[in-house]
């Protein structure tokens, strides 16, 4: 007989796990108390990398099944989710969201789920690089200056250049203007860029 498993996370110790654990039960699965873990840790760390949830995984067995409310509970994102999910299945662990009508995200079904929610998260992904690429064009084509400042003004940079010209060494000239060898290479490098 399977046994039955719940993860329960929370983000901060403000927060209570009942109503994921009540949710669970209402469900009708068969959950003994010693097999639920509640672990107080943000979403944005990755399933793995949580350590109530690596003690769950080193407890489960292949044909133990574990129930979760939401797929937020497992992971930071879509691809996050989806790599935890494969790995519990390839131990034969069976995964089931409530939030998703109770399907085992391991079996055809909710493999095809999973498919779906990982291509949208892809789709976001896509979009949300679109939109960042215009902005910059936009910022671009306003005349706006991308990236960090310089650490130096023109008028430093024409000073580095000289100095250079003169025969000090790039070590000499980072130490009078306070700043990195890597920033008075950058100088010269510029200066001889057609």
């Amino acid at each position: 007989m399977s046994r039955v498993f719940a993860y329960c996370r929370v983000s901060t110790s403000e927060q209570t796990a009942d109503n994921q654990l009540n949710e669970i039960n209402a469900a009708g699965f068969d959950l003994q108390p010693r097999r639920a873990i509640v672990e107080t840790v943000s979403g944005s760390v990755a399933a793995m990398e949580r350590d109530g949830f690596r003690r769950l995984v080193d407890k489960l067995e292949s044909g133990d099944v574990l129930i979760v409310t939401k797929l937020d509970r497992l992971g930071r994102n879509a691809m996050d989710v989806r790599a935890t999910v494969e790995g519990l299945a390839a131990d034969g662990v069976r995964v089931h969201c409530l939030a998703l009508g109770g399907v085992d995200l391991t079996s055809s079904a909710g493999k095809m789920t999973m498919q779906v929610i990982a291509a949208v998260a892809e789709f976001e992904r896509d979009l949300l690089i679109e939109r960042t690429q215009a902005g910059l064009q936009r910022a671009k084509a306003d005349g706006q200056a991308l990236g960090r400042p310089a650490k130096l003004s023109q008028e430093d940079q024409r000073t580095v250049l000289e100095r250079l010209a003169q025969g000090s060494s790039v070590s000499e000239v980072a130490r009078v203007f306070g700043t990195s060898r890597q920033t008075i290479m950058r100088v010269r490098q510029a200066s001889v860029k057609p």
